[in-house]
């Protein structure tokens, strides 16, 4: 009799435990994926090559620093990245020991990534070079982003990167809601920029010369998305911009300048102010007689440029030019 039931409660106790793991899968993407649906495999083409991510990744390396704020916005955590230029809105990442520091976003130590043990690796044209290298050891994702010629589709290009990130994570409602923020704040810029006449002009301050940036440039989103009309529309500039004087200034007769300070970022140093630039050419300039010089964050347009959060502030900065005009 005392046999039986002992049977009886162990046949019992199985049943109960094979319920448990019938209601209770475990996720595809592995423990703290924090998603309990099943993970369908992603295949993401780009200028490189194609990764293919057949599980939830765990173990993310961010070279980049727009790929870093990707990553923020969607709530991701970040195994590793590039510190030596992180900006200001993503400092947690420099100051947080958990995150693994791999090397320089120009050029990452490839044995440190390695090292990681990433299932996944994030890259932009800065790191492009050591995309083979990167690859042999876990899937790479190039962004697309042209950094030469940006031109209208520079926001959609940003949009289309944060879904393709979102839809590996299961963060696409996230993203969804990123996006939307982010389609409201350019609405709201567009309606003040492409009813001004007033003409801009965006130069990069590298001490103490002045290259300048136009439609045809890594800024020109700024004139093509934007709507920020340029003073000087046949500028090709690309990547590094077209070095100029004041006198090239003085004669483009800028209603607004945008000033990208360059060495603040790379001697980590305060920002110039208006005075630090003034001369009499410039002062002759509309934009200088109307207090239209602006000094905007250089974190967010040298160092990243083509994320969520850089792309709000940016429109923060052009936006400041117009208010009260």
């Amino acid at each position: 009799m005392i046999r039986g039931m002992k049977f009886g409660r162990l046949a019992l106790a199985l049943a109960l435990a094979a319920a448990a793991f019938a209601v209770a899968p475990v996720a595809a993407g592995g423990a703290g994926s924090g998603d309990s649906a099943a993970f369908e495999p992603v295949a993401v083409e780009h200028k490189l090559g194609k990764a293919s991510i057949e599980r939830r990744p765990e173990r993310v390396a961010a070279l980049d620093m727009n790929e870093l704020d990707f990553l923020d916005q969607l709530g991701v955590p970040v195994a590793g990245t590039a510190k030596d230029f992180v900006p200001h809105f993503l400092s947690k990442y420099r100051d947080d020991p958990d995150v693994a520091d791999l090397g320089f976003i120009v050029k990452p130590n490839i044995e440190r990534v390695n090292a990681l043990r990433p299932d996944l690796v994030l890259i932009t044209s800065l790191q492009a070079e050591h995309y083979r290298e990167l690859s042999r050891f876990a899937p790479v994702i190039h962004f697309d982003v042209d950094y030469r010629d940006s031109g209208a589709r520079h926001i959609e290009v940003v949009k289309d990167h944060l879904m393709t990130l979102a839809r590996i994570f299961g963060k696409e409602e996230v993203a969804r809601e990123k996006i939307a923020d982010l389609d409201g704040k350019l609405f709201e810029l567009q309606t003040v920029t492409r009813t001004s006449d007033k003409r801009a002009l965006i130069v990069m301050h590298n001490n103490g010369a002045f290259s300048a940036f136009g439609v045809r440039s890594r800024y020109g989103f700024v004139f093509d998305a934007f709507g920020v009309k340029p003073a000087n529309e046949a500028a090709e500039t690309g990547l590094h911009g077209q070095p100029v004087t004041s006198e090239f200034i003085q004669a483009t007769n800028p209603d607004i300048i945008f000033v990208i300070d360059r060495t603040a970022v790379m001697e980590r140093r305060s920002v110039l102010d208006v005075a630090t630039i003034e001369n009499p050419l410039l002062r002759q300039t509309n934009a200088w007689k109307h207090g239209k010089v602006v000094l905007v964050d250089p974190e967010a347009w040298y160092v990243t440029a083509a994320s969520v959060t850089s792309l709000k502030i940016m429109m923060e900065d052009v936006g400041s030019a117009y208010r009260g005009q």
